[in-house]
């Protein structure tokens, strides 16, 4: 794979990011990963991770306007720039490359 690595939790991230598209901020981020994973993690975790994205230039955010929901406060959101779509490809394309030497043996349950 070319250019930076990313772990399991920054591509997980990257692809809800990519998936939501305009409405990608933090907190709905965290809760289409719960709900497609059930993995446990709080928004504190999901703003980290886009903290590193955005400095390796996988994401942008900007602000969004002021909420009545939110007591005036505002939302930022994020989008995935070339660089982070093509470490997505990337590590997919690895992926696959690497699900593709298992041999197709039939597997003993233990």
């Amino acid at each position: 794979m070319r250019g930076e690595h990313i772990g399991e939790l920054e591509e997980l991230v990257l692809l809800t990011v990519g998936s939501l598209y305009k409405e990608a901020y933090a907190v709905a981020i965290l809760d289409e990963i719960l709900g497609n994973t059930n993995r446990k993690m709080d928004v504190t975790a999901i703003h980290s991770v886009l903290r590193r994205l955005e400095k390796k230039g996988f994401v942008t955010s900007e602000m969004g306007g002021a909420t009545n929901e939110r007591g005036g406060r505002r939302k930022r959101f994020f989008s995935l720039t070339q660089a982070g779509r093509r470490v997505i490809e990337d590590t997919m394309e690895l992926r696959l490359a690497l699900y593709n030497k298992l041999p197709k043996l039939a597997f003993v349950a233990v």
